[in-house]
């Protein structure tokens, strides 16, 4: 299918477009169109804030931590910044992808460490890159049915340490070993014993369905759509500089710094951004199809380690609680489509079908957060959405969706750049969204993902009038 998609030459993002506002020029904010208004405005749902740690690269400070630490951090640094009290809270939701088998239900143990009531009830979901967004939608469905009041979304990743089992004919034999009772029963067993039995099994980097490693979907998805290797590293290098700019203005405001044990100096700051040059990324090898391929370490998101977390309710609780939203939480979609050839476009599928849903057009979203699995990935959704044969052959649209401003779009850094703990990410990228909103003036916010298994997310954020942006904790 992608072959065919490759042959009918579709319209190129000029590079051009690529580095609007890589370095450190005033950003004119679009003016908010406040005439329009969400399908689902009866449905008040507000984001009242959100958190994250730092992220930071896997091996790197954070390597002898657990999950639930990094969770607690997390909830921790919400309850600071919100004030709410413990006992207000109904119901705490966290996703999370490779799990830490010590710590299975991770959001009842983040929650317990964190010095919440056993009488809190906490559980975790997964679904990929786009865990978060899973456990804030779960959220918006316990209020939305009148369960609860109050509830706190979030995620955590931990790509230091990962379970690693031993083989599973291993693991047969040493089931069968405890049920063994006579010398004559643990001699069979012995026997049946092959050295190979050793060899461990890791987390799987490939899709189950496929076979195929999401590196590699990339590079071939990357050439499907004829997206160039320098068109992927200037994309790379304007996330990495547009996070470094953010961080240096002060809008990463949402990380909470971390404490590790034994370590003298809190940890402040994501420690994977890299505002490289064209000609430094250009050097870099490819990472998954070698010789000729085009994703690198340089222009895809790297392992890593963190947590978020966020608080939503109803406007009406908010108000009586004394808080302050920054966002109304409004339309939402999940999509999947073929994992093999189509594994990373879900943004493509769920722009479209979210901008529907609330009765928007492409030209009403203000801020767009939109997750960086690798920049050929997001290449791809661009030319995806400008191409009107994708757009009958796939959408099942009359013509295209069309390409937003880049001068919109992800202007504090993404996945590349400032990390991509899975389960986390989608917290971040609504509180970015929200945050974005009232310090660009915008009135919407459309955040979309894709994920593993061909799968992906479309959300609606809208600001709130009285929203603001609190200060860095440091």
């Amino acid at each position: 299918k992608m072959a065919t998609l490759a042959r009918n030459s579709l319209a190129r993002v000029p590079s051009n477009l690529l580095l609007p506002v890589c370095y450190s020029r005033k950003l004119s904010a679009a003016p908010a169109k406040r005439e329009k208004s969400s399908s689902r405005k009866s449905n008040n749902i507000v984001f009242v804030d959100g958190v994250r740690t730092p992220f930071l690269q896997s091996g790197t400070d954070y390597s002898k931590q657990m999950p639930h630490e990094l969770a607690r951090n997390a909830l921790l640094g919400l309850i600071k910044r919100t004030g709410i009290p413990r006992e207000v809270v109904d119901y705490i939701v966290m996703g999370t992808v490779i799990q830490e088998v010590k710590t299975s239900n991770v959001a009842r143990e983040a929650a317990l460490s964190a010095g919440f009531s056993d009488k809190t009830p906490a559980h975790t979901v997964t679904m990929a890159c786009i865990s978060s967004n899973q456990a804030i939608t779960t959220g918006i469905g316990l209020i939305s049915a009148g369960v609860y009041d109050v509830v706190i979304a979030g995620g955590v990743e931990f790509m230091s340490d990962v379970p690693i089992r031993h083989s599973r004919q291993m693991r047969r034999l040493m089931l069968q070993a405890n049920k063994a009772k006579t010398l004559a029963q643990k001699l069979q067993l012995l026997m049946q014993f092959r050295p190979s039995y050793l060899a461990p099994e890791l987390p799987a980097v490939a899709e189950f369905s496929s076979g195929e490693t999401m590196g590699h979907s990339g590079d071939r998805l990357a050439a499907s759509f004829g997206i160039s290797r320098r068109e992927q590293d200037e994309y790379a290098m304007r996330s990495h500089c547009l996070a470094q700019s953010a961080f240096e203005n002060g809008n990463l405001s949402d990380v909470v710094p971390y404490k590790v044990p034994g370590k003298e100096d809190l940890i402040t700051k994501d420690n994977g951004i890299r505002c490289s040059t064209l000609e430094q990324l250009a050097k870099l090898k490819p990472a998954f199809v070698r010789p000729h391929g085009t994703v690198t370490a340089g222009n895809a998101s790297f392992l890593t380690d963190g947590a978020s977390a966020c608080l939503i309710t109803t406007e009406e609780k908010a108000k009586e609680l004394g808080l302050t939203p920054k966002a109304y939480l409004r339309d939402f979609i999940y999509v999947s489509q073929d994992p093999k050839d189509q594994l990373l476009l879900g943004p493509t599928y769920a722009t479209p079908r979210i901008l529907d849903k609330a009765g928007l057009q492409l030209s009403d979203i203000n801020v767009w957060e939109v997750h960086e699995a690798f920049a050929g990935q997001i290449l791809a959704n661009l030319k995806a959405m400008d191409s009107d044969w994708f757009a009958k052959t796939y959408l099942n649209r009359n013509s295209k969706v069309g390409i937003p401003s880049l001068d919109k779009w992800n202007l504090w850094g993404g996945s590349l750049s400032i990390g991509h703990p899975f389960a986390a990410t989608g917290v971040r990228l609504t509180t970015h969204a929200a945050n974005r909103l009232i310090k660009e003036d915008g009135q919407f916010a459309l955040i979309a993902a894709c994920a593993a298994g061909g799968q992906g997310f479309g959300m609606l954020v809208e600001r709130h009038p009285e929203g603001k942006v609190g200060p860095a904790f440091i």
